[in-house]
């Protein structure tokens, strides 16, 4: 990878991604198919005047030994030791940046109990955490970085070199990283701001999706509010949880969704890809699903408990998005979920519903806000997609038409 560029991708998740600033605390978490980039970005958070930088540090290879040789009350879960760690940095207010080198596929035939059982402690010792994320008290940031065996499953008629070297240019274009990049994140900032203020100047209560496979309703929460860009601390400082974003996104009612939904892109979950995933929704809960491999792995997520089977997030992103347009099948949520739009199996996100930062889960709940220990993007988006909004009035107003803004909202 060319130093420059590496550098250049450095600095944008550190200055725009989690905009570290001086005196901020630094969690950084990757692994060790990530390190020529997770030195840079520790570099830059130095530099940018970070009071304390933490790197916890993972490998694929230990994890597959894991698996295959610890017993499975290794899997059970999560030492409290590790998670009262974590809490105490989130409570003192650290940035938190995860740089993925993801093997889409480098759980495919480990013990499916233990992997049952590592989701399981996942989503518990998350739960205490997700606060801290979810009300935007923290700032925080996920991206990824690509690895031979990531661009072998995106470009497989290439040899892993020019596959590696294929996969930075598509991912550094999806980041738009160059030298220009917090220029360029400052015009893309304000496009995604643009389109969520006509969203929520419609007074949209809800909206009906229509495609091949697709014909579903789903109601909006009440006070639900549309997002888009950076993101804000109650401080007053923005940041950009995902890198790239190209949604714009919001609160569906936990108890109004009814109709079927046919997922467009494979799903990467827990290390195996799930493939043409259906779902058929009654009063906000999933009755019916079908793929046709791997099904029970979402499945087995969705048993975790009761908001596991419902939506917590509705994101619009058009078919022409930067990410759409490269024609890759990135086999990998960060980018896929950018090419198109999506849905979210769990928990919702406070900040969706107007001031749900300062809500108790249970007055998010009274409103329609989904509350779970998961939360699973899956893609729904094509050139086929029709979005229609409807307001209390019953004014009908098309959103997307052929998977792309219509020209109401693309003004």
């Amino acid at each position: 990878m060319n130093p420059t560029r590496l550098t250049q991708y450095a600095n944008a998740l550190v200055h725009v991604g989690a905009n570290v600033q001086k005196g901020d605390g630094v969690w950084v978490q990757s692994d060790t198919e990530c390190l020529p980039l997770l030195r840079e970005v520790v570099k830059a958070c130095w530099k940018a005047g970070a009071k304390d930088v933490q790197v916890d540090i993972t490998d694929n290879d230990l994890t597959l030994i894991k698996f295959e040789y610890a017993g499975k009350e290794a899997f059970e879960e999560i030492p409290a030791r590790t998670i009262e760690n974590r809490k105490a940095m989130l409570e003192d207010n650290y940035c938190v940046i995860g740089i993925r080198g993801p093997n889409p596929e480098l759980l495919k035939d480990v013990d499916k109990e233990k992997l049952r059982m590592t989701q399981r402690a996942g989503a518990l010792a998350r739960k205490p955490l997700e606060v801290y994320y979810n009300s935007g008290r923290i700032k925080w940031l996920v991206a990824s970085c690509p690895t031979k065996a990531w661009a072998k499953l995106v470009f497989p008629e290439l040899s892993e070199d020019e596959a590696l070297k294929k996969l930075w240019e598509a991912v550094l274009f999806a980041a738009r990283i160059d030298e220009n990049a917090v220029e360029n994140w400052q015009k893309h900032n304000a496009t995604l701001k643009s389109r969520a203020a006509w969203l929520n100047s419609q007074g949209f209560t809800k909206f009906h999706y229509k495609a091949p496979g697709t014909d579903l309703w789903v109601d909006m929460a009440k006070n639900a509010v549309w997002l888009g860009g950076a993101s804000t601390t109650p401080s007053g400082i923005d940041y950009v949880p995902n890198m790239p974003t190209e949604e714009i996104f919001s609160c569906p009612h936990l108890a109004k969704v009814n109709g079927t939904l046919r997922a467009t892109k494979p799903l990467s979950l827990s290390g195996t890809m799930i493939e043409s995933m259906e779902f058929v929704f009654e009063n906000g809960k999933v009755t019916k699903f079908t793929a046709e491999q791997n099904a029970d792995i979402l499945e087995n997520m969705m048993a975790q408990d009761e908001g596991a089977k419902r939506l917590g997030e509705v994101a619009i992103v058009p078919h022409s998005s930067p990410i759409s347009q490269t024609g890759l099948l990135f086999k990998n949520t960060l980018f896929d979920e950018n090419a198109s739009c999506h849905f979210a199996l769990g928990s919702s996100y406070a900040e969706t519903i107007m001031g749900g930062e300062k809500m108790t889960d249970n007055e998010r709940k009274a409103l329609g806000g989904n509350q779970s220990a998961i939360h699973i993007d899956f893609m729904i988006g094509s050139e086929n997609l029709n979005v229609t909004g409807y307001t209390k009035n019953g004014k009908k107003v098309p959103v997307l038409i052929n998977g792309d803004f219509s020209p109401e909202a693309d003004q």
